[in-house]
């Protein structure tokens, strides 16, 4: 919302990604910027996030996809850099962090208004999908993190996605009728976070959350692919291709300020004596030779063995 402009209508964000996300809004208003969050919003779905009129001079957005989806794939462009905490949040002040708070990106939106007076700003892709094609690509997207091929996530429905739904919804138990249910999104990413008989599973065992990489060898080259975000008790799956030759895991413990956690003078971390290519953000790297030369970190990977078919590698305080 630019300049001066007084919205006296609720203030809806619609989700028309293929993830869902968790949001955070701020507030502009004479010379005082505030932050909340998180606010969760399922695919095809709207949610009110501002109530009532409402004079400011911005609104602003950062978005997250959720951690089951791995180092969030929401571009982050906002020129804004504004104080967010991992946790739930409210913040008076939101320019100046304090302890436990970060900075984040954050972006302008400016909301439209719809014909029952409420002011409404979408979350899309380049895709561009609608509603509809929103949901069904979300449901193929973690059809495929849990394990089964609904690929190409298009948003287009077809036979392929529906034998992979159905093979879902048998191997859990559940009934078809579930798949309209309102809170579908919630079953599926439960069956993500649990551990899986094929393919790897992550899961965390620590009070910490954690930060995983892995690495896929598929016989010419292999390449390293973080980060992963696990929370304390839960489990997460990494996107793998078909059939890897190799695959290597590595994982570290971090703050509340994204910095390593050490033990007895040791960083709290999980590797090996494989070392490959990482760097602090988001990465995907398939040139291994001379990290530290080409402004990277050597980091060591262990082994992973999935030739029984899954692999279910845990995170514990030694």
């Amino acid at each position: 919302m630019a300049g001066n402009t007084a919205a006296h209508a609720d203030l809806k964000l619609c989700n028309r990604m293929s993830y869902v996300i968790e949001t955070a809004i701020g507030i502009d208003d004479k010379a005082t910027t505030a932050t909340r969050g998180w606010l969760r919003i399922d695919p095809a779905q709207c949610r009110v996030v501002l109530q009532g009129a409402l004079s400011a001079d911005r609104v602003m957005l950062h978005a997250r996809a959720l951690a089951v989806y791995g180092a969030s794939p929401i571009p982050q462009n906002g020129t804004d850099r504004l104080c967010i905490t991992p946790e739930n949040f409210v913040i008076a002040a939101a320019r100046q962090c304090r302890s436990g708070q970060t900075l984040a990106p954050f972006t302008e939106i400016k909301p439209t208004q719809q014909d029952d007076g409420n002011m409404v700003a979408y979350l899309a892709e380049d895709s561009e999908y609608d509603d509809e094609q929103a949901r069904l690509a979300a449901i193929q997207r973690l059809l495929v993190i849990a394990g089964y091929d609904a690929a190409p996530i298009d948003g287009v429905d077809g036979p392929k996605t529906q034998a992979a739904l159905a093979a879902f919804l048998k191997s859990r138990g559940l009934k078809p009728d579930i798949v309209s249910a309102p809170d579908f999104f919630d079953t599926m990413i439960k069956a993500v976070e649990s551990p899986s008989a094929t393919g790897l599973t992550w899961c965390n065992d620590t009070r910490s959350r954690i930060m995983a990489a892995i690495a896929e060898d598929d016989g010419k080259t292999i390449t390293s692919r973080g980060w992963y975000r696990i929370e304390p008790g839960k489990c997460l799956r990494p996107d793998l291709s078909a059939l890897p030759k190799r695959v290597f895991s590595f994982a570290e413990a971090v703050d509340g300020n994204a910095r390593p956690i050490t033990l007895k003078d040791k960083p709290l971390n999980w590797g090996g004596a494989t070392l490959l290519c990482t760097r602090e953000s988001k990465f995907e790297i398939s040139e291994q030779g001379d990290c530290s030369a080409r402004g990277l970190n050597a980091t060591g990977f262990a082994p992973v063995d999935l030739s029984g078919g899954g692999k279910t590698v845990r995170f514990a305080t030694p």
